[in-house]
């Protein structure tokens, strides 16, 4: 069980992460299980600038992974065993060798899933994106943080709402979210500094929201808790809230969630090739402890399968109430 004893206002005074886990699991620290699962930031270039993007994406940004790097990431898939290509970005659609990496990683037997912004589709260049994705048979997790355009548009940006939707529209119009052979989730974030309303109900309230309006379906929800880092830790300092949603954070802190964290099944590739725990751990820049900072050109596979992971007062984010991860919750 879970001995939190701290001011619910500030965190103050509370243990840290590793002494929560501790406490409620009786492990220590958190170590990594079997690796199904390589998740990939092939650029920090998109058509966005979102709030809440915690690896600060915007148009501006140029870096980007270079083919030799994909073909490490491939090749470290292979060695191990993982069943899953997890695609991100940035707008990974923008990166110049994008369709040829998609194509390389089903050639290799993955499953592959692309994380799109929706918006992205609708660009000049892009018309002809989602009909590979149906071609290449592309698992896609699209941001759509409500089902209310005014709150989308104030989170990611005017008229970003109304792109989204024609976007789905047109996923569905090729069997996105409607065969079972496509999945399409969506993903829903908080707007501020609190944590997702449950999954099951919220997906609901999508469902019947998206499908009376618009007349468009989805696979499933994934609710995803906000991670005090990047621009939206900014802003929290900006209005003097961080240390209350830190608080809130650690006051909501499950023990249960800690046996599903994303972090032991998966590992991060960031796009200079450096690995990471997590997609969370990567824009901190704070490395695998197995990998200790190498790139995926020298990384020792086992190590990676040994190792303990990294963990900060971030970590609260994934593991506060139901629990969060890049596939929503985990209880």
């Amino acid at each position: 069980m879970s001995v939190l004893k701290l001011d619910r206002e500030t965190g103050k005074g509370g243990p840290d992460f590793d002494q929560c886990v501790a406490c409620g699991e009786s492990t220590g620290l958190v170590s990594a299980a079997r690796l199904h699962t390589v998740q990939v930031n092939i650029g920090l270039r998109c058509n966005l600038t979102c709030h809440h993007c915690h690896v600060n994406s915007s148009p501006r940004r140029k870096e980007e992974m270079d083919w030799r790097t994909m073909e490490a990431v491939l090749r470290l898939a292979g060695a191990l065993d993982a069943t899953t290509l997890d695609i991100t970005g940035g707008a990974p659609e923008m990166h110049p060798r994008f369709r040829e990496f998609v194509i390389a990683a089903r050639e290799a037997g993955l499953g592959v899933i692309v994380r799109t912004n929706l918006t992205i589709l609708l660009e000049p260049g892009h018309e002809e994106t989602p009909g590979f994705l149906r071609d290449h048979g592309v698992e896609l997790i699209a941001s759509l943080p409500c089902y209310l355009e005014e709150n989308v548009d104030k989170q990611r940006g005017d008229g970003v709402y109304g792109d989204s939707i024609e976007a789905i529209r047109r996923l569905n119009a090729l069997g996105y979210g409607v065969e079972g052979g496509l999945p399409l989730h969506l993903v829903y974030n908080p707007g501020g500094p609190s944590l997702p309303p449950p999954q099951a109900g919220l997906e609901a309230d999508y469902r019947k929201a998206l499908f009376e309006r618009f007349g468009i379906r989805f696979t499933g929800l994934y609710t995803i808790t906000n991670v005090p880092i990047g621009r939206f830790r900014a802003d929290l300092r900006r209005a003097h809230t961080l240390d209350t949603y830190l608080g809130r954070l650690k006051a909501t802190f499950n023990p249960g969630t800690v046996g599903r964290l994303m972090c032991r099944h998966q590992i991060s590739v960031a796009w200079d090739g450096i690995l990471y725990d997590c997609d969370f751990n990567l824009a901190l820049r704070l490395p695998a402890p197995g990998a200790q900072g190498r790139s995926v050109h020298e990384v020792d596979p086992a190590a990676l399968l040994q190792r303990t992971i990294a963990t900060g007062d971030h970590c609260f984010a994934c593991t506060a109430g139901a629990g969060s991860s890049c596939g929503g919750s985990l209880v």
